[in-house]
C-alpha cells in the first residue's frame, strides 16, 4: 500500500476514535433523556449523530490525503538528495525551517563528506603509486649500475686482455702461419673489436651519463668526445648554445645517449653525425648514421624498448620523434621540440 493510503486510513480511524470519544463523552456528560437528541436531530435526512460520523470521516479522510501527499513530496526530495549526495553533486535546499530542510542539509553535509573521503583517498592512492613508482625506478637503477659496474670489471678487463692478445699476435712474423690461419686470426680481432665496441654501447646504456650541472651542449660535446676517442667511428657534431629548461635538457640528452648507444650496438656504422640546432622556434635533435639500416615497419622494431623510450621522452617534453632508415643505407633519426619561454621572458 502506497505512504498515501495508508496516512488515509490512519486519518480515518483518528478522526473515528474521535468520534467515539466525543460521543462517549456526551453520553457521560449529559442525562439519558438527552440522548435522543443525536437520533431524533436530522441534518440533509441524516440522523445527527450519523451526519457527526460522516463529517468527521470526510475530513479525517481529506487531511490524510493532505498530509500523505506532503509526505510522499519529502520522500522524493529526500530521494532526490541522497542521489545528488551519492554523485557528489551539491543538493538544492530551500530554507524553510521545516524538518525536511535539516533533512536535505544532512543530506548535503554527507555529499561534503563522502566527496572529501574520496578526495582524500585519492590523493594518498596516488601518493602510494608514485612512491611506489619511485622506488621501483630507485631499484632499477641501483641493479643497472651494479651489472654496469660487473660488467666494466670483468667482461670489459677480459675483452681488453683478449684485444691487447690479439695485437700482440698479429704483430709476430707471420711466415710460420698459413692464409687461412692468418685469416681466422683477423676474424677473431674483429669479432674482439666488435663485442668491445657493443659492450662500450651496453654500458652506456645501463649507466648513462648524467649532465650533473652541466649545460645540454657541455654534456652532449663531452659525451661525443669521450666516444669518438674510445670508438672506431668517425663522429661529427654541432651543437648550438640555448637557454633550455632543466627537464627539457635532460630528455633530449637521455634520447641521445639512447640512440647513441643504438647505433653502437646495431648499426655497423662507419661514422655518426650529430647536430642540435633551433629552426623556426623548433628546437632540433637529429642522429644520423652511415650503418646497415633497417626496416622501421618490423613489429620488433616499433615495440622497441629503445625507441618507445625515445618517444615517450619525447612526448613528456611536447615534441615528436620521427625515424627514417633504410636497408644498407643508414638511419636518422630527429626529435622536434617546441620551445617554449619560459616565465618572466615574455613581454607585453
Amino acid at each position: 500500500m502506497s505512504s498515501v493510503g495508508k496516512q488515509v486510513i490512519r486519518s480515518i480511524l483518528l478522526s473515528l476514535g474521535l468520534f467515539i470519544l466525543v460521543t462517549a463523552g456526551y453520553f457521560y456528560l449529559f442525562p439519558l433523556s438527552d440522548w435522543a437528541l443525536l437520533l431524533e436531530v436530522e441534518i440533509m435526512d441524516i440522523p445527527g449523530v450519523g451526519f457527526i460520523l460522516f463529517v468527521c470521516l470526510i475530513i479525517g479522510g481529506a487531511f490524510g490525503v493532505k498530509t500523505g501527499l506532503g509526505q510522499k513530496q519529502q520522500f522524493r526530495e529526500i530521494e532526490e538528495a541522497l542521489l545528488l549526495a551519492k554523485q557528489g553533486k551539491p543538493v538544492q535546499i530551500k530554507d524553510d525551517g521545516g524538518e525536511l530542510y535539516h533533512v536535505l542539509r544532512k543530506a548535503d553535509d554527507l555529499r561534503t563528506q563522502l566527496s572529501e573521503q574520496a578526495r582524500t583517498s585519492q590523493k594518498l592512492a596516488t601518493q602510494k603509486a608514485e612512491e611506489s613508482e619511485k622506488r621501483v625506478q630507485e631499484i632499477v637503477s641501483e641493479e643497472r649500475n651494479r651489472l654496469a659496474r660487473e660488467l666494466h670489471d670483468s667482461v670489459s678487463q677480459q675483452l681488453f686482455a683478449a684485444s691487447m692478445l690479439m695485437s700482440a699476435i698479429a704483430e709476430t712474423p707471420s711466415e710460420s702461419r698459413s692464409p687461412g690461419e692468418q685469416k681466422q686470426l683477423d676474424m677473431v680481432e674483429r669479432t674482439i673489436q666488435q663485442s668491445q665496441l657493443e659492450m662500450r654501447a651496453l654500458l652506456l646504456h645501463l649507466r648513462p651519463v648524467a649532465l650533473r650541472g652541466k649545460t645540454l651542449q657541455q654534456g652532449m660535446e663531452e659525451l661525443l668526445v669521450e666516444l669518438a676517442q674510445k670508438m672506431p667511428l668517425d663522429i661529427q657534431w654541432k651543437v648550438e648554445e640555448m637557454d633550455l629548461d632543466k627537464g627539457v635538457e635532460d630528455h633530449l640528452f637521455r634520447i641521445l645517449q639512447e640512440s647513441v648507444s643504438n647505433t653502437l650496438r646495431h648499426a655497423k656504422a662507419a661514422s655518426l653525425d650529430v647536430r642540435l640546432i633551433i629552426r623556426e622556434s623548433m628546437i632540433i635533435l637529429r642522429v644520423v648514421d652511415d650503418g646497415q639500416g633497417f626496416d622501421v615497419n618490423e613489429s620488433k622494431v616499433t615495440s622497441s624498448y629503445g625507441l618507445q623510450n625515445m618517444k615517450e621522452r619525447a612526448l613528456e617534453i611536447g615534441g615528436t620523434v620521427k625515424i627514417i632508415s633504410v636497408p644498407g643505407k643508414g638511419t636518422s633519426l630527429e626529435v622536434k621540440v617546441p620551445v617554449v619561454e619560459k616565465e618572466g621572458d615574455s613581454h607585453d
